[in-house]
């Protein structure tokens, strides 16, 4: 989701997104430095593409085992994420285009505006198209894909079906999930997408896969986002945003993760017709001037977990281990052992969890407030704050993982 500042209240474009995968495939966070590169090919998820001479510093998070991305922001302030959609335009499964991560990924790394990286998407979405496996241990799920993509002074909605494509300039706020949403009225559309001899055309009526599309509640899901965000108009600060990502259809103490389903904005994965988790968490804030605001969980299922600040051009990955395949010793796989025992002791451990993570998070905002407001410009600060979240994070979430019921 994506929050311009007329609407907002807030001096920044405001973005989030709830990266929704298989269970047990640990997301990482990736902090990337501004880099330069001899000529020659890069290799993607699964093919090549040509190197460029530059590339932009980045905060990327990312499946632990891909080379793309969910979601984003780079030094220029840009800010992508895109989420699958299923479509009617048939997938060959040769695995001989980009990964919509992949996209993400290339104009984050090259593209300095979210106009230019928009245009940059089409160009590869044209060039390459998306025939390309986006699953984990699922190798037979295959999809297209929806971007919102933000800068501090505009934001664009792009959504595919194959090679089609169409764009929507975001007025005020824009919400995605899972499912086409522009219809008649878009910015610019691709030649191909217009039915031959059609006047008009609804691209989501045209290219939306009805059933796939409505087993997965993202309608649901965004009439949830539309309405909290719209309740709250001219009082969104980007903290308001780690609370729209932990929602679950059930009212707050009702829920449990057996009772969990598609309509949920923080997923926990039941089976068949349920089959993803949240395994990463982002927002961002993207101001005018100075650098991003960006949080991050760098945890599995936000309604558990507590955001922290990470800052472009600052590698401090190193102190949170990059996950594996299996339980390791990893920040992600640390709290994936707590909200476990949590869970399976919920009626013990629940509240008391909850009000020790909520206090956890409240030191973490003051921390920071503290820190920028006293050393903004001083990196070694950056740097020393985010080490000490990850550190009592770890406690924390060590902790948990083996408390007594």
């Amino acid at each position: 989701m994506v929050c311009l500042p007329e609407f907002s209240g807030h001096k920044a474009v405001i973005f989030a997104k709830n990266s929704d995968r298989e269970p047990t495939e640990a997301q990482a966070i990736a902090i990337l430095p501004r880099r330069r590169h001899a000529p020659g090919i890069l290799k993607t998820t699964y093919i090549g593409v040509p190197q460029v001479a530059e590339t932009f510093a980045c905060i990327l998070s990312r499946p632990f085992q891909m080379w793309g991305a969910e979601m984003g922001v780079n030094e220029c302030g840009l800010a992508i994420g895109n989420e699958a959609v299923f479509t009617k335009v048939p997938i060959n499964k040769r695995k001989l285009g980009l990964t919509g991560m992949d996209m993400l990924r290339l104009a984050l790394e090259r593209m300095p505006t979210a106009r230019q990286a928009k245009d940059f998407i089409i160009e590869l979405l044209e060039t390459y198209g998306q025939d390309a496996c986006g699953g984990y241990r699922n190798r037979s799920f295959y999809y297209h894909n929806s971007f919102i993509i933000a800068d501090p002074q505009e934001a664009f909605l792009l959504e595919t079906a194959g090679r089609h494509w169409a764009v929507q300039h975001v007025e005020e706020f824009c919400t995605i999930s899972n499912i086409l949403t522009i219809g008649e009225h878009f910015e610019e559309i691709s030649c191909q997408a217009m039915p031959r001899h059609a006047a008009k055309i609804h691209f989501a009526k045209t290219y939306n896969d009805w059933l796939r599309t409505t087993i997965g509640r993202g309608a649901k899901r965004r009439a949830c986002i539309k309405d909290w965000i719209s309740a709250r108009r001219g009082k969104l600060a980007p903290t308001d945003f780690f609370e729209i990502l932990s929602v679950h259809h059930l009212p707050v103490g009702t829920f449990s993760p057996r009772r969990a389903n598609t309509a949920d904005i923080c997923m926990h994965a039941t089976g068949l017709l349920n089959p993803s988790d949240t395994t990463g968490s982002m927002v961002a804030a993207l101001p005018v001037n100075g650098m991003p605001e960006v949080w991050v969980t760098g945890t599995s299922h936000p309604c558990m977990s507590v955001f922290f600040p990470v800052f472009i051009g600052l590698d401090i990955c190193k102190d949170w281990l990059e996950p594996s395949s299996a339980s390791d010793q990893s920040l992600w796989w640390t709290a994936k052992r707590a909200h476990q025992h949590v869970f399976r002791h919920q009626k013990q451990l629940m509240l008391r969890y909850q009000q020790e993570r909520m206090a956890l998070q409240k030191q973490v905002l003051l921390d920071y407030e503290a820190t920028m407001n006293s050393h903004k410009q001083d990196p070694a600060a950056q740097v020393a704050l985010s080490r000490t979240c990850i550190q009592h994070l770890l406690a924390f979430y060590t902790h948990w993982a083996s408390v007594s019921a």
